[in-house]
């Protein structure tokens, strides 16, 4: 059973970890400083933290005083190249770079929950990995890198979590199965021969290539793709030519494609590559393609989104834990789920009266810090549950 007051204690601390990480924010595979921080607060509860894990990577090993398995739980720490335009005490300091997703506030629960299980080491049962990962946010990611220097060996479970502003502040929510898209990216360069404006007929307009690319690759979600499975194609960027009266010789296009089944990941990416070499021979231009496959979707194991619906309600209440829908955006969570079990939630961090009304990635994103302390909460009781369960029993040899 969790201690209410223990945790209650650590909130103005989680706070002051928040808003100084949020003063000086790093972006993926910079976090040098940020994992300095983590590491030093992790030595001053009494751990003996790793660190150069996958990167900037942390990890933290908590071994209790009775027999049981072995719980590990992740947060991620890299900021965003984004200005920071919200006006607070513990505004970005670092130049267009803010922490605009929150990861400021996974870390800070993280090392909370880390002080939590410190201070009752003794009744612990099994071991708990407190995992402080970087870039999140950047392909490759960090995950792998997590993965790669054992931070999963020998483990039985995985949670994480993330706050949510779209969730009013006071829910949760998760789902089993898929959770979160497949994340890939493209870039596709229609290269032409270049010449004057007024003498077209001997020139191969890459632009026009290009432009007759992206209204074609808009046909394959709709006349491709099964319309039963979700499917994404955006175009982010087009770009082409250097003056009005120039035919250019080059055309950039790059885009993201989010998917749930891998068999419609693997159609879209075929149809990409062949309308684009279909609009290439058309237009007397050559398509270059560069196709990232990026992270996998996010499938919640069955037993384990279980457990949320069992333990959230005895943090925020029946009435206030939903079923989540699959949501496009993706996340490197999904690496650790292909190794062990595990959930991840979604904590509502939204707030319009204190000003937490702007979505995830925008230069005025901010969340209400209340939520913090319920996130808190939430994987203190996911912990504990699963170590109700287990109990004595003997843990994973992975």
């Amino acid at each position: 059973m969790i201690r209410t007051e223990q945790a209650e204690a650590l909130f103005p601390r989680m706070v002051e970890w928040r808003r100084y990480l949020h003063r000086f924010p790093e972006v993926s595979y910079q976090e040098e400083k940020t994992a300095q921080f983590v590491a030093s607060v992790l030595e001053a509860l009494g751990y003996e933290p790793r660190t150069g894990m996958g990167g900037h990577g942390v990890m933290a090993v908590l071994k209790g005083g009775r027999p049981g398995r072995t719980i590990v739980l992740r947060a991620d720490m890299d900021a965003l190249p984004i200005q920071d335009e919200k006006e607070c005490q513990y505004k970005s300091a670092v130049e267009g770079v803010m922490h605009a997703c929150g990861h400021d506030g996974h870390t800070s629960m993280l090392l909370a929950a880390a002080a939590y299980f410190k201070s009752m080491e003794d009744q612990v049962r099994g071991e708990i990995r407190f995992l402080f990962q970087p870039a999140e946010e950047v392909c490759p990611g960090g995950a792998l890198g997590m993965i790669e220097a054992g931070a999963l060996k020998g483990a039985d479970v995985i949670y994480g979590l993330h706050l949510w502003t779209p969730l009013p502040v006071g829910m949760a929510s998760s789902a089993a199965g898929p959770l979160m898209a497949a994340a890939d990216e493209f870039f596709i360069d229609m290269v032409g021969r270049g010449g004057h404006g007024g003498m077209p007929h001997v020139t191969a307009d890459a632009v026009l290539a290009g432009a007759t690319l992206v209204t074609q690759l808009q046909s394959i979600v709709s006349r491709s793709v099964d319309p039963l499975q979700p499917a994404v194609v955006t175009i982010g960027t087009i770009q082409g030519g250097s003056a009005q009266n120039v035919v250019a010789d080059r055309c950039r296009i790059t885009g993201t494609v989010r998917t749930f089944d891998e068999e419609t990941r693997l159609l879209i990416r075929s149809r990409i590559e062949r309308i684009a070499h279909a609009v290439a021979d058309s237009s007397d231009t050559t398509a270059v393609i560069d196709y990232l496959i990026g992270y996998p979707a996010v499938i919640n194991d069955e037993l384990e989104t279980q457990r949320f619906f069992k333990t959230a309600p005895q943090v925020f209440g029946g009435e206030q834990v939903l079923l989540t829908p699959p949501i496009m955006p993706a996340e490197d969570f999904a690496y650790y789920l292909q190794q062990i079990p595990g959930c991840f939630m979604f904590v509502g961090a939204g707030n319009e009266a204190k000003g937490a009304v702007y979505p995830h990635h925008h230069p005025r994103f901010d969340f209400d810090e209340d939520a913090m302390l319920l996130g808190l909460k939430l994987l203190i009781q996911m912990t504990e549950a699963y170590q109700d369960e287990h109990e004595g029993t003997e843990g994973s040899a992975n």
